[in-house]
């Protein structure tokens, strides 16, 4: 596996991206601008894939895959570029809100399966750690390059680019102009002018993008989340953080997501809550081997609220009879730790108890006041755990 500070040529999965409609030039245009003429170091691809419509995909196979013209055979023996992957496999069909093959983006329903389809294929290309991508915006509808240029923000990772083509003048406007050719190839434009492709200039602008990969929680950049789902969780994962507890249903509401906590870890949690909701000072954890029974009495105030009157924490205080120490109190804040992680990704940091980052350690919430809260959480199933 390669580390981020690798450049994007040096990967040994190297994917061009691009979204087109009826301009199937976009992408032996693109391809040129990395491969032949770069800007920097080339990026040649070792995959093409497009995202298109039903009828952007038969002309991308005619015009570019077919024997005659074929213009990606045409381009890689024109300029010897080593072999590329580029088949009617990889030219990924939009469906519509029927499921069906999609011609246009006619609807609201049509756009959010658009933008579905688009976030998925970048969520599954970016998840290999051994591939880079050059994702182009130049083809398609508005609404395309919008949902791949911001599926790319949220995905991308450092390796990952993103960029427009241009074509200087007048082919830009021609439909018969594929790339610039090693040698003169005169065609015809509108209006009968004749221009020699030869002497054309294509370039890439590279556009910046933000990457927001990671504030998003794991099951997000793995699993099948939409692209609605997937905005709302970076959206969370910016806002400022607010923590509200529900002690009798054993719930928290953090990061925009509401989970449940084992007793245990959720009392250690609303110790330091409590501390941060009143504005009181980091505290010491409780020495290695020497039992704290301050520390356990503020520990079982959080529990009985937990537990409730009926409860029987008999086995809890025993086990704390002489104070909880150092171990106990070590064990529980590791397991929170990893279940805030666990449900909340990196936008978990906010959430974690912190131990100050240096000596001697002392250890708090780092909540404002007024982001802690406790209170009913309404709507979200609750999950019952052993006290034990």
């Amino acid at each position: 596996m390669l580390t981020t500070t690798e450049s994007p040529h040096a990967y040994p999965r190297r994917i061009l991206v691009a979204v087109t409609g009826l301009s199937p030039q976009i992408v032996t245009e693109t391809l040129y601008a990395l491969a032949v003429e770069p800007s920097g170091a080339a990026f040649i691809p070792t995959e093409v894939h497009l995202i298109t419509t039903r009828s952007g995909a038969e002309k991308a196979r005619l015009a570019l895959l077919s024997d005659e013209p074929g213009w990606f055979h045409r381009l890689c023996h024109d300029y010897a570029l080593p072999a590329i992957h580029f088949t009617r496999d990889t030219i990924h069909v939009l469906e519509g809100a029927d499921g069906r093959p999609l011609d246009d983006i006619r609807s609201p329903a049509d756009n959010r399966r658009a933008a579905d389809g688009i976030t998925a294929l970048i969520r599954q290309f970016t998840a290999d750690p051994d591939c880079a991508l050059h994702v182009s915006i130049a083809g398609g509808r508005k609404t395309m390059g919008f949902f791949v240029g911001y599926a790319l923000s949220l995905y991308g990772r450092p390796q990952d680019q993103l960029s427009h083509v241009l074509v200087s003048e007048p082919f830009e406007s021609s439909i018969g102009f594929y790339y610039p050719t090693p040698s003169s190839r005169v065609i015809e434009m509108p209006g009968g002018r004749l221009v020699d492709s030869a002497q054309a200039q294509v370039t890439l602008a590279e556009l910046p993008f933000v990457s927001l990969r990671h504030g998003l929680p794991e099951a997000l950049l793995t699993g099948l989340a939409s692209y609605n789902e997937t905005v709302a969780a970076a959206r969370r994962a910016l806002a400022p953080a607010r923590l509200q507890i529900d002690l009798a249903t054993r719930r928290v509401a953090a990061g925009g997501k509401v989970f449940s906590l084992p007793p245990a870890e959720l009392a250690l949690l609303s110790v330091f809550a409590r501390r941060a909701q009143h504005g009181e000072e980091p505290l010491p954890a409780p020495a290695k081997e020497l039992p704290d029974s301050d520390w356990k009495n503020r520990y079982l105030v959080e529990l009985r609220w937990i537990a409730g009157p009926m409860k029987d924490l008999d086995e809890t205080e025993r086990a704390l009879r002489k104070g909880m120490d150092g171990g106990y109190f070590s064990a529980h804040l590791s397991k929170l730790k990893k279940i805030l992680r666990r449900e909340l990704g990196p936008a978990a940091e906010a959430y974690l108890i912190s131990d100050g980052g240096s000596r001697p350690r002392r250890y708090s919430l780092g909540l404002r006041p007024t982001a802690v809260s406790y209170g009913k959480i309404e709507n979200s199933p609750n999950v019952e755990w052993d006290l034990a």
